[in-house]
C-alpha cells in the first residue's frame, strides 16, 4: 500500500497501479481501491494513469471494471468508494 501512496515518487505510484491492474485480482484492485479512496487529488491522477496505462497496454486489464462490480459490494465503505472511483475511470476508457 505504500508503493501506492509515495507523494516523493509518483513514479512509482503509477507503476504498481498498473501492475496491479494488470493482475487484476480481487485482492489486487482492492488494494488499487484502498489507495484511491485515500488519495489527494494528485496522488489520484498517478493511480489513474497507472490504471489507463494497464488497460490500455498490451494484452490490456478487461477485468478491471468487473472486479470494481464485485468491490462494490465490499463491506468497507473505504473499498467501495474507491472502487466507484476506479469504475468511472474505466468506463471513460471505453473498457
Amino acid at each position: 500500500m505504500v508503493l501506492l501512496s509515495d507523494i516523493e515518487d509518483t513514479a512509482v505510484t503509477r507503476q504498481t497501479a498498473e501492475a496491479l491492474a494488470r493482475v487484476g485480482t480481487p485482492a489486487a484492485v482492492r488494494v488499487i481501491a484502498l489507495a484511491v479512496a485515500g488519495a489527494d487529488d494528485n496522488q489520484a491522477d498517478w493511480l489513474q494513469t497507472g490504471i489507463q496505462d494497464a488497460i490500455e497496454g498490451p494484452g490490456g486489464a478487461p477485468g478491471v471494471g468487473s472486479v470494481c462490480g464485485q468491490l462494490a459490494r465490499d463491506p468497507e465503505e473505504a473499498v467501495r468508494r474507491g472502487a466507484a472511483e476506479i469504475s468511472a475511470w474505466v468506463g471513460e476508457t471505453g473498457r
